[in-house]
């Protein structure tokens, strides 16, 4: 498997004799540097260019193109060599963009002669560079590893030779300009991308070998809609939201550049006025109609910059997006504990500068109390704004970032109404996380963070059915009760009743279920409910319609029993298998997918012995699989006494309607949480069940 890397990660080297292959939108040169310990070079004879292709252990190409090959033998390099450089820089006087800034992000990977890869790097953050120390070898300790390096160099090979210790890096460079001009002519382009695969290589292998559709590509230009993916354009916006057509065939990459990174800082004489920060509702505004880049986002001598989706830390493109959201989730979290602690801080000074002010009861009549109230009062004010300021200048940039990273979500993290769902296929290995909801802080309602939580699920989840649900016991909060209003006026024509509340929660259950069946591969998932009343029927349809669910749960205490009998059972032998290391041991009969149980209307139909078994299954279900997912009203368990404490304490609560209950232990904020459910009207969930059903029969 390739790694993937991102600047400044290593990667080990299992063989000596590699290939380090490029790949760019324009024709690049390309080139090796051997240098000693400190990474010095000895020489002009130290670097292979297309003057001088070959030295020991190492043969670079003599032109100028849009792909490399670049033959290295680790065993052949003389032994005072210690790191080997692989250099990049654009040619000059061929039309070709002057900047990296302003041409795709080049991408390296090194691969063993068979072609295996072994660790690819997509250079992004470039900008005013013309030239790029791309990746490194290195020898540690007798061991070669491969560094993600991404040094650029504004003033070209020149500086970058310089940097390096070449004494002679002016006459080198320009030998190195002197053999790419003689061979300009025979310099090759960039080469036809197969539709439906990066337009440019800017997106990298990383982007170019992403299956869609789970990691829909952003278009190449200006976006038509937040972000860019397919089925976002004008055709897309006439099809019903959530309804799973066919995807329209279109699309480019994600761009990898990232406005907050720049190598090398345009000149303070040149550098242009900062605009004012827009609202997020203005930044989200003008991704949604096409914008190139949010206004105050830091931009390139050569053009806007724009966010960029996956560009975090992490082994593949799936964990590179979960790292980048809960970095977003971070972001928003310290830029609203600055603003509120800037805002208190302006309120306590208020406070002080009017009792210094009025503390002699002479001044406290006539024009000198005016003035001084006045005078507090406007410092106050230009507190308060500038860390409003500071506060809608983060918001703008995370709003953008939004905008980008939402679209190129993969199914586990995407939203019912993303386009990922058009053309769902069962996928072929297991997600690393699922998304539950959303999360807001009331600052700014408009912009919404995944709420994203690892598989398997190491506690089981609780959906509130209670009034408590939606009235929450968190004290008085306008914003959080009008988007309750919204959300219930979306869903039930009003604000949902307690049957109402009851519905939306098993509803709620039925939509976890339907992505955690959907995100799995075929036949490693499967859902059993828990319905003593037999009144969860009409939520749990699009399970047993689809055929998701084998039969509609056996109502009353029969079936409650036999549910828990056979999951205690699959515990209990698996934990032994486990144990033992005798998987092959198992009966047949036993289903060894992963279970979701799905409790509705707990206690109803429990008794002592299917209680103690229902908080076996939450505490060691999860170890082998089995995960539980209760719809339940916690003051109905009261009759328990505080016997069931522990298990609540041990589940995650959600809501079926935003309830702000979700503290984070980081800054202390209380988050708003937003239930994820399919647009009204919409069939994205029945569909999606189908076509789980059908990959089950056809595996």
């Amino acid at each position: 498997m390739t790694a993937e890397l991102v600047r400044g990660q290593n990667h080990p080297l299992d063989r000596a004799r590699v290939e380090i292959r490029v790949t760019a939108g324009s024709p690049v040169v390309a080139g090796v540097t051997l240098g000693d310990e400190q990474g010095r070079l000895a020489g002009a004879e130290a670097v292979a260019h297309p003057g001088a292709p070959r030295r020991p252990g190492i043969e670079v190409p003599r032109q100028a193109a849009a792909e490399h090959c670049i033959a290295v033998d680790l065993d052949a390099l003389p032994g005072d060599v210690h790191r080997v450089s692989v250099l990049l820089a654009l040619p000059r006087g061929t039309g070709a963009p002057s900047t990296f800034g302003s041409a795709a992000a080049p991408a390296v990977t090194v691969t063993g002669l068979d072609g295996t890869g072994i660790a690819r790097y997509t250079v992004t953050g470039l900008g005013a560079e013309s030239a790029v120390v791309a990746v490194e070898l290195y020898r540690r300790q007798g061991a070669w590893k491969v560094r993600a390096v991404g040094q650029g160099y504004a003033d070209g090979l020149t500086a970058m030779l310089h940097d390096q210790g070449l004494p002679q890096a002016a006459e080198l460079g320009a030998e190195i300009e002197e053999a790419v001009s003689r061979g300009q002519a025979r310099a090759v382009q960039a080469p036809a991308v197969a539709a439906g695969r990066s337009e440019r290589a800017g997106a990298g292998p990383a982007a170019a070998d992403r299956p869609s559709p789970a990691h829909p590509p952003a278009s190449d230009g200006p976006p038509s809609g937040p972000g860019a993916a397919p089925g976002t354009g004008a055709k897309a916006a006439a099809a019903k939201p959530g309804d799973l057509s066919p995807a329209p065939v279109g699309g480019g990459p994600v761009d990898y550049r990232h406005p907050r990174r720049r190598s090398t800082p345009p000149p303070a004489a040149q550098a242009p006025p900062v605009p004012a920060p827009p609202s997020v509702a203005q930044a989200g505004a003008a991704a949604a109609a096409g914008a190139s880049a949010p206004a105050g986002t830091p931009a390139s001598p050569d053009g806007p910059a724009l966010p960029v989706a996956g560009d975090a830390a992490g082994w593949s493109m799936e964990e590179r997006l979960y790292n980048q959201v809960w970095g977003m989730f971070e972001d928003l979290a310290r830029s609203v504990a600055a603003y509120r602690s800037a805002s208190g801080f302006a309120e306590s000074r208020l406070e002080q500068e009017l009792d210094q002010a009025l503390s002699d009861p002479r001044n406290r009549l006539g024009t000198a109390a005016d003035a001084a109230r006045a005078t507090a009062r406007d410092k106050h004010a230009a507190l308060v704004a500038q860390a409003r300021a500071a506060l809608d200048r983060d918001l703008a940039q995370l709003a953008a970032e939004s905008a980008v990273v939402e679209p190129a979500l993969p199914p586990a993290f995407a939203r019912w109404d993303n386009p990922v769902w058009q053309g769902y296929h069962a996928p072929l290995e297991r997600p690393m996380a699922l998304r539950l909801g959303d999360l807001h802080l009331p600052e700014v309602l408009d912009l919404r963070i995944p709420m994203l939580v690892r598989l398997p699920l190491e506690r089981g989840l609780w959906i509130d059915s209670g009034p408590d649900a939606y009235t929450g016991s968190t004290g008085p909060d306008p914003d959080r009760d009008i988007a309750r209003r919204e959300l219930g006026s979306a869903l039930t024509d009003g604000p949902p009743d307690e049957a109402g509340l009851r519905r939306l929660a098993m509803e709620t259950a039925v939509a976890i279920a339907a992505r955690m069946l959907a995100i799995h591969p075929a036949g490693d998932f499967a859902v059993q409910v828990i319905d003593p009343g037999g009144t969860a029927a009409p939520a749990l349809a699009p399970l047993v319609e689809s055929g998701a669910l084998p039969a509609a749960p056996v109502p009353g205490a029969k079936g409650v029993a036999a549910v828990l009998e056979a999951l205690t059972r699959r515990v209990d032998l698996v934990q032994m298998a486990v144990r033992h290391r005798a998987g092959d041991a198992l009966p047949p009969d036993l289903d060894t997918a992963e279970q979701l149980l799905i409790v509705h209307d707990f206690p109803h139909g429990f008794d002592d012995r299917a209680v103690t078994q229902l908080r076996y299954l939450a505490d060691e279900g999860p170890a082998v699989g089995v995960h539980l997912l209760m719809v339940a009203d916690r003051a109905r368990t009261r009759e328990y006494g505080p016997v069931l404490d522990p298990l609540w304490r041990s589940l995650l609560r959600i809501t079926p309607v935003p309830d702000a209950h979700l503290a984070d232990p980081w800054v202390g904020h209380a988050w708003t949480y937003e239930p994820l459910l399919a647009p009204k009207g919409s069939q994205v969930v029945r569909q999606v069940l189908e076509r789980v059903a059908a990959a089950r029969r056809a595996s």
